[in-house]
C-alpha cells in the first residue's frame, strides 16, 4: 500500500537526496517518470519530490507496477545483511566450532543488540540460537562420516556428552547416537526479495518467499512429512539453489538441475510433474493440467495440488493462469507471479 503521510513522506525523500544508509529496506520509493522503485541508498539520479511514491515493502512497489531498479537492486538489497552482521558472521566462519560471545562482538566494535535484532527480524532466532544450529549441522555431518560421538562434542566446544547430547536432541529430536535426518534452512536474496530454501540429503523440499503466506505451516507440514527438523545451515543443495536461482534472475537459466526431495502423494507429485513440464516464457491452465494426466474431472484436485507445491519457480506453479487468461491467486503475491511471466517472456 502507498505511503499517504506528507511529513513522513518529507524525511524518506531527504533520505533518498542523501543516500541514508539507516533506511536501507525501511522505505522503497517508486519513480513514476521511470516505473522503477528504489531503496535510499540508490546512486541513479535524483527524480524531484512530485515524481516519487513511498512504500513500506518491494511487494507493494511491484503491486503498484514499478520495476526493480537496475542500479540499487531494491529487493535483493534491502534485505542482504548490513555490514555489522556480515562481519559478526565473518567471526563465526573463522571457526565454525568456536561460540562468539557478546564480549567477542563489542570487542570487534559490533553491538550485539543490533546483531541479536536483525537476526530475530530476519531468521526468527538470536544469533546464539544460529551459531547453535551451525555448530550442530558440522556434529551432525561428522557424525555422519563415523566419528565418536564423545569427539564431536568436545570438538565442538562442549565439557561434556551429555551438555552436547541435549542441546543435539533438542534441535535435532534425537540423541547424537541415534541415525537422524535433519532439513536444512538457508535464507538468501533476489531480485524479488529474499527467499527461504530448505533441503535434506537427498535434495531440495522448499523454496519460497520469506514472506510468503502460510509460510510456517509449511514448515510444520514438512517437518511432519519427513520426520525432521528444521535447523539452520548449507548443504550442497542450497548451494546449488542460490546458484541456480540467481542464474535465472540473471536471465541466463530457463532450466533446473537441482534434485528436489518433494513429499506428498502420487497424485500431488503427478501434477508437480506436469508443472515442471510447462516450457519456460509460457503458461497453462489448470484444465490443460488434468488432461494431460487423463482426468478431466480433476481440476479442482490439481488446482489444490498446485497450490500445495512447496518449491516456487523451480517447480512453476507461477505458471498456470485462469481459465480466462487472467492471473490468478499465487503464495507469493499476484505482483511477483506477473513479474516471474513476463521476465520468462522477455527471456526466452
Amino acid at each position: 500500500m502507498k505511503v499517504v503521510n506528507n511529513d513522513l513522506c518529507d524525511v524518506w525523500y531527504q533520505a533518498l537526496l542523501e543516500r541514508a544508509p539507516e533506511y536501507t529496506g525501511v522505505f522503497f520509493v517508486g519513480v513514476k517518470t521511470t516505473g522503477v522503485f528504489c531503496i535510499s541508498v540508490c546512486r541513479a539520479r535524483k527524480p524531484k519530490r512530485e515524481n516519487v511514491e513511498f512504500y513500506k515493502d518491494a511487494k507493494s512497489a511491484l503491486a503498484a507496477g514499478f520495476r526493480p531498479c537496475k542500479v540499487c537492486r531494491p529487493a535483493e538489497n534491502a534485505h542482504s545483511a548490513p555490514l555489522f552482521v556480515e562481519q559478526a558472521l565473518a567471526l563465526v566462519r573463522r571457526d565454525i566450532k568456536s561460540r562468539i560471545t557478546d564480549a567477542d562482538l563489542r570487542r570487534h566494535g559490533i553491538s550485539p543488540e543490533r546483531v541479536r535484532r536483525w537476526f530475530l527480524q530476519h531468521h526468527g532466532i538470536t544469533f546464539q540460537a544460529f551459531q547453535r544450529m551451525q555448530r550442530v549441522n558440522i556434529a551432525l555431518q561428522e557424525l555422519k562420516s563415523g566419528r565418536a560421538a564423545t569427539d564431536v562434542a568436545l570438538d565442538s566446544g562442549y565439557e561434556s556428552l551429555s551438555g552436547f547430547g541435549y542441546t543435539y536432541k533438542r534441535l535435532t529430536g534425537a540423541a547424537p547416537t541415534q541415525s537422524t535426518q535433519v532439513i536444512l534452512i538457508h535464507r538468501f536474496t533476489t531480485t524479488l526479495g529474499p527467499m527461504f530454501v530448505c533441503a535434506t540429503d537427498q535434495g531440495v523440499c522448499l523454496l519460497e518467499f520469506t514472506d510468503r503466506r502460510m509460510l510456517e505451516t509449511e514448515f510444520r507440514d514438512i517437518q511432519r512429512l519427513l520426520n525432521a527438523k528444521i535447523v539452520t545451515g548449507e548443504n550442497s543443495h542450497t548451494r546449488q539453489t542460490v546458484k541456480e536461482i540467481n542464474e535465472y534472475f540473471a536471465g541466463t537459466r530457463r532450466q533446473f538441475d537441482l534434485l528436489l526431495d518433494t513429499p506428498g502423494s502420487d497424485f500431488q507429485r503427478s501434477v508437480w510433474q506436469e508443472l515442471r513440464a510447462v516450457p519456460y516464457g509460457q503458461t497453462s491452465r489448470y484444465q490443460d493440467i488434468s488432461l494431460l494426466l487423463h482426468k478431466p474431472d480433476a481440476v479442482h484436485a490439481v488446482a489444490a495440488a498446485n497450490a500445495a507445491n512447496r518449491i516456487a519457480i523451480v517447480i512453476p506453479c507461477h505458471r498456470i493462469i485462469g481459465k480466462d487468461g487472467g492471473i490468478t491467486g499465487y503464495g507469493g503475491g499476484i505482483s511477483r507471479k506477473e513479474w516471474l511471466i513476463e521476465h520468462e517472456r522477455d527471456n526466452r
